[in-house]
């Protein structure tokens, strides 16, 4: 309730600081970003949150292909190790196209999909473009599920009572459900294209 209010009286420099947090968080590999997408939604809801985590992801994820082409670069591809001969056909043929279905259909963990691109000359705007492209369903589905469970927080101290299970059940939340089914079915239409 305290961080609510916080944010609610700060919203520049709260949205500032979430969005250094979530760029760090991606820049550094941690793996938050499904929670801290939810809690984006939860905070400032599904549209703002939605796109200060879509801005937030690919500047972290752009810092870490960029540190990938650096002096870090040779650190980071004995991370890749063997996978890295399952990347390097698909950015060979189409680099934009083959990278915007690693990110909509997540086979590989997004840690590799950030770097792998720095090993096969990947235009820097092709990186940022594709990435913010692949990323955009999945972050809104999880923006609008942290929305949820925020009205339903306020329903609940609205009404004076503790958050149930049963409060759980709204449009809200059946939605972005919905929406989480049909990013995760992206997978399976982009295997049988």
């Amino acid at each position: 309730e305290m961080l609510g209010e916080w944010v609610g009286s700060r919203p520049v420099a709260s949205s500032v600081l979430f969005m250094g947090i979530y760029t760090a968080a991606v820049a550094l590999s941690l793996p938050a970003a499904s929670v801290l997408t939810i809690f984006a939604g939860f905070l400032f809801g599904w549209i703002h949150g939605g796109l200060m985590v879509l801005v937030a992801a690919t500047l972290g994820a752009t810092i870490l292909f960029l540190a990938a082409r650096s002096g870090f670069g040779n650190l980071l591809k004995d991370k890749l190790g063997a996978r890295a001969e399952a990347f390097a056909e698909g950015f060979r043929k189409d680099a934009f196209g083959y990278l915007l279905v690693l990110r909509l259909a997540p086979v590989f963990p997004f840690f590799l999909v950030n770097i792998a691109p720095a090993f096969f000359n990947v235009k820097t705007r092709d990186y940022v473009l594709a990435t913010a492209l692949g990323i955009l369903p999945a972050t809104f589905a999880f923006a609008w599920l942290g929305e949820g469970v925020g009205s339903v927080l306020d329903a609940a101290k609205a009404s004076g009572s503790a958050p149930s299970v049963s409060q759980l059940v709204t449009p809200q939340i059946t939605i972005a459900f919905a929406s989480l089914a049909v990013v995760a079915a992206i997978p399976l239409v982009i295997k049988r294209l």
